[in-house]
């Protein structure tokens, strides 16, 4: 992203940059530099529609008139995977994947008693057990609708269905019943390699896991606390976006236009979703995956649609869009480690990670007015 900006300031930038989901409200507040993907489509007369998108994607990046300001690419969205052969040493049923977060304690408690390195780990600490643990138990991450309403949001995800959730992982992490195994993805290797009986992470691994685990693979939907009101609701999506540039040749749009046609085709969607474990962005793309059986000769594939379906998306569960989120996600993270190595309480740490990011969201505020 920065380097797609420092690019358009020297007149030397790409006609198509690929930037993360969390920088939408950065890129949106480029102004001049962005060709919103509604408009080049409709300058070029090509066909492009929001409604043809699955609501959970479509959402996430349009303005408030429902206008598509970017191309959806990679989308996913995390879910749980477990390893059905260290579930049978420990006399768990592979076939049923733990639902709920006390289940999830219960199981990894009896991989540990049967000798798992740890019960269960997660990737993207803050995606995972703090913007997506609020959208599936339909709580806020900050007001003005997570910022999709407003560059005036406050950050207020230091709630108490929060604050026990960590608190409850830093207590599992004394007896590795949680394991935490660092930031990104570098919880992965330990469930493929068998460490960890249960591991949660994007649905995108799905291709990356089957590929290097030599044990059978099970899916779930993500944990939830079954007393909060409203959970589970939906999951969001993570990943990437393609986002147009303003500025190069006209013919360069033209092709751009045609390559974004050619990815909205229901059967590159459609293979795509197959061969990745990322989300078919369409409608039609999800529909023809199903119609061609690939869900029923691949069981737990179509959990990561499920899920981001589960419901109609709240203004808890439809995105984030808060500037410099880039930025707090790292501060999240930074406060989620100092809780589960016990060198802050729950609540100490979620208060400091919310008062950190709010001074970036005010410096982001100022500088974007």
């Amino acid at each position: 992203m920065t380097a797609a900006i420092l690019a358009f300031r020297s007149q030397s930038q790409p006609a198509i940059v690929q930037v993360n989901e969390i920088a939408t409200a950065t890129m949106m507040a480029a102004r001049g530099a962005i060709y919103p993907v509604f408009e080049l489509m409709h300058d070029q007369s090509e066909t492009f529609s929001p409604a043809a998108y699955l609501p959970a994607v479509s959402g996430y990046y349009t303005d408030a008139d429902g206008n598509l300001l970017l191309f959806p690419f990679n989308s996913s969205t995390p879910i749980l995977y477990y390893n059905k052969d260290l579930f049978r040493a420990a006399g768990l049923d592979p076939e049923v994947a733990p639902k709920t977060w006390p289940e999830v304690g219960a199981a990894a408690k009896r991989l540990r008693a049967a000798g798992a390195v740890c019960g269960f780990t997660t990737s993207w600490p803050s995606w995972i057990n703090v913007e997506n643990f609020s959208a599936f138990h339909n709580l806020p991450i900050s007001t003005k609708a997570n910022g999709l309403d407003g560059l005036d949001a406050e950050l207020n995800f230091n709630n108490p269905v929060m604050v026990r959730h960590i608190a409850q992982l830093a207590e599992w992490q004394t007896d590795k019943r949680f394991d935490y195994s660092g930031r990104a993805t570098t919880a992965e290797p330990r469930f493929q390699k068998g460490e960890c009986g249960i591991f949660i992470g994007s649905s995108a691994t799905r291709a990356d896991i089957k590929a290097n685990s030599k044990f059978e693979v099970g899916y779930g939907m993500l944990p939830y606390w079954p007393d909060v009101a409203g959970a589970p609701q939906n999951s969001m999506i993570g990943g990437a976006t393609l986002w147009v540039l303003r500025d190069p040749p006209d013919a360069e749009y033209s092709g751009v236009a045609k390559f974004f046609a050619f990815l909205s085709k229901p059967e590159v969607q459609a293979r795509w979703h197959q061969n990745t474990g990322y989300l078919p962005v369409t409608r039609a793309a999800f529909e023809l995956t199903r119609s061609q059986g690939f869900y029923d000769r691949n069981p737990g594939t179509d959990i990561s649609i499920e899920q981001i379906t589960l419901h109609a998306p709240t203004e808890n569960s439809r995105g984030v869009r808060l500037g410099s989120f880039v930025l707090i996600r790292d501060v999240i993270d930074d406060e989620l480690e100092k809780a589960f190595s016990g060198k802050k309480s729950a609540q100490e740490a979620l208060d400091s990670a919310v008062q950190r990011g709010n001074r970036l969201l005010r410096q982001f505020e100022r500088t974007n007015p």
